[in-house]
């Protein structure tokens, strides 16, 4: 039962309450008119009789988001926490101290809406992730009743296609050519990053975490099982990869095996045993913005449109593709999650080849 005092000029309510057998009244005031304070009330004790837990202190969205990551991704990796603390800073120019449980699901999508004016759709569908993940944990609380993410429509622009960040077949031979032209003269281990990004599709973190008892010489394959910190945004030195399905082993062909042999030969081996050791870096290793302007360079020379040392990554899948290699192998070789992973980042690749097969599928009928 609730009971109503006049305080100055605005009014209170006391909600009657017992928690372990004692009581723990509820009280709030600041009600202009005894009416808003009996409707207050009202909805404090419709919540008790359902069982609901009636959380009545104001929740800053901003600082709410800042204690979930705090309590709940406390264990992600460094790059990953840098995606959440940058949620974090467009949740405060957007929303600012707003308490959560005053945003509606209208109020979301405005944001949503607006923000997708000026990003790429999948940059939206990632800020999204993050602040329903933590709106639903509110809801769980008994912060808020309702979850305002929900069925929410993301918007934004259409980012570059993926595969539209490679080069063509012929191109990659001509590239491959020039830098195997250029590392029979010399050990240039630049020139070696950009060939080994080529002919294996791995991520660049891989490739600089790379140590000589990773490379079977009698095999020909080459182990990936780590990756190293090359940036602010990850933790230094050698780490895990990123998921458990990019620990991997990856065939290689005789050339490149065979240009790495002798490159060991000819060279010592440093103190961190790593391949593309750099004594003069921070992170001891080649940084990506240096390769990427030998890439640049390179690409220039041979009148070849630009693209990053991680266009190569995508390279290598494209040329696997239209050479009819299966997804299920080339999600295996570039270490994806799964080979949904694959589908979902080569959409636009599967489905070109897709009409091809269609084409060459009538043709073949016709000829019965």
């Amino acid at each position: 039962m609730a009971s109503f005092q006049k305080r100055g000029k605005t009014w209170q309510y006391t909600v009657s309450r017992m928690v372990n057998g004692e009581p723990r009244p509820i009280r709030k005031g600041g009600y202009s008119t005894k009416k808003e304070a009996q409707v207050a009330a009202a909805e404090i004790e419709a919540k008790l009789n359902k069982g609901l837990n009636p959380i009545i202190k104001i929740e800053p969205i901003d600082s709410y988001f800042k204690r979930w990551v705090e309590l709940y991704k406390s264990d992600n990796a460094k790059a990953t926490q840098v995606h959440y603390e940058n949620t974090l800073k467009v949740i405060q120019k957007h929303f600012g101290s707003t308490p959560i449980q005053h945003i509606k699901k209208s109020d979301y999508q405005a944001f949503l809406n607006k923000y997708g004016k000026t990003k790429a759709k999948e940059t939206v569908k990632k800020i999204n992730a993050h602040i329903r993940a933590c709106v639903r944990e509110a809801v769980d609380e008994g912060i808020i009743q309702t979850d305002f993410t929900r069925s929410a429509t993301l918007t934004g622009g259409d980012s570059k296609k993926r595969i539209d960040k490679h080069i063509n077949y012929l191109e990659s031979k001509r590239l491959s050519k020039a830098l195997c032209d250029v590392l029979e003269v010399e050990h240039r281990q630049v020139y070696y990053i950009i060939l080994l990004a080529l002919k294996s599709g791995m991520r660049f973190a891989e490739i600089i975490a790379l140590q000589r008892k990773d490379f079977d010489f009698k095999n020909y394959t080459i182990s990936i099982n780590k990756t190293w910190g090359y940036t602010s945004s990850f933790e230094d030195g050698e780490k895990k990869t990123k998921t458990e399905t990019s620990n991997r082993v990856i065939k290689m062909d005789k050339v490149i095996m065979d240009m790495f042999k002798k490159y060991f030969e000819d060279t010592p081996e440093n103190i961190h045993k790593l391949v593309f050791y750099n004594p003069e870096s921070k992170y001891k290793v080649f940084s990506n913005t240096g390769v990427n302007k030998a890439l640049k360079k390179l690409l220039g020379e041979l009148s070849i449109d630009e693209i990053s040392i991680h266009g190569l990554r995508h390279t290598h899948a494209s040329i696997l593709f239209y050479k009819g290699i299966s997804v299920q192998y080339i999600s295996e070789r570039l270490g994806h999650a799964d080979v949904d992973t694959t589908i979902r980042i080569y959409t636009h690749l599967i489905k070109e080849l897709r009409e091809e097969d269609e084409k060459n599928t009538m043709n073949v009928l016709s000829a019965l």
